[in-house]
């Protein structure tokens, strides 16, 4: 959510209301008793909406290769890493049947941090020392269909995505964690605002969901982005053409200010899944999105 892009202690407030939600019995459930499927622009026609917890479930989603969806959010934080500092995870990506999380600490981190989870269960922990310029801000993880590289970006007006080897799945990054540094970054012909989550759909090409309202970047108020890239990632630089596809879903009985979160692309059924979290109080329940392309 916006907030828990740029301080841990809006994180951790969050986590409580969120909390005291839940055990007072609010109901977010007509955050989509409302909902119809219109058909989006840009090739995807809404297929179903669901919910999801938001405590466990508001951060961000990945398809496993059964079909079941694995989600994330503030409570999903393990405790040793909230101890050691890493108060947010982001929107992660499952490759290969490992899980691959995007976290960042408070205002005042100096690196940030990916953990990866074999299918076995084994966590390594791989973390980036941040480089001139760079922002803490560690919105989301998404690994490349030929599992060597990991896409992840930062919050605020961005002209780039950041690319890294993807830990421990590419073999120049060590085998049980350790320091993970850049690779070429994706340079994107136009300016993009708190992405809050990106997957591809090919090897050529991600979706990325935006939680900017502004419309002076983009015509939609949260749109829902198309990232092309020049050639597949190599870890050499790379361009990245962006179109706006449709804006994301802001239907619910509740009225107020809406958040886009996590988006994912099961390949496997051809299903592009996006999460909005409703306004106060329904935000205790978020909704999931689906989409079908709308062509072969």
């Amino acid at each position: 959510m916006t907030p828990l892009k740029t301080s841990a202690k809006a994180s951790a407030a969050l986590l409580g209301a969120l909390t005291l939600a839940l055990a007072t019995g609010t109901s977010a459930s007509a955050s989509a008793s409302a909902d119809t499927a219109p058909r989006s622009p840009g090739g995807w026609q809404e297929s179903g909406v669901s919910s999801v917890n938001s405590l466990t479930g508001s951060q961000g989603l990945a398809s496993r290769a059964d079909g079941s969806l694995l989600y994330r959010g503030l409570a999903s934080i393990p405790l040793d890493l909230r101890i050691k500092g890493w108060s947010h995870v982001g929107d992660p990506d499952i490759a290969a049947g490992h899980t691959v999380d995007a976290y960042q600490g408070g205002d005042d981190a100096k690196s940030k941090m990916f953990a990866v989870t074999t299918p076995g269960g084994k966590r390594y922990l791989y973390e980036h020392q941040l480089d001139a310029g760079e922002k803490l801000n560690n919105s989301f993880a998404a690994v490349s269909p030929d599992k060597q590289w990991l896409v992840s970006g930062e919050w605020g007006d961005q002209n780039r995505l950041q690319v890294f080897p993807a830990p421990l799945l590419n073999s120049s990054t060590p085998p049980t964690g350790g320091a993970l540094p850049q690779a070429g970054q994706i340079t994107l012909d136009k300016p993009v605002r708190d992405i809050q989550g990106c997957d591809f759909v090919s090897g050529t090409r991600l979706v990325c969901a935006s939680n900017d309202a502004s419309k002076e970047l983009w015509p939609e108020d949260r749109p829902v982005l198309q990232v092309d890239l020049e050639h597949a990632l190599d870890g050499k630089p790379v361009t990245g053409k962006v179109s706006s596809l449709f804006a994301a879903p802001q239907r619910s009985l509740c009225r107020g200010t809406f958040e886009t979160e996590g988006v994912d692309y099961d390949s496997e059924r051809r299903t592009l899944r996006a999460e909005v979290v409703p306004p106060a109080p329904c935000l205790v329940t978020t909704s999931v999105y689906s989409y079908k392309p709308t062509t072969g």
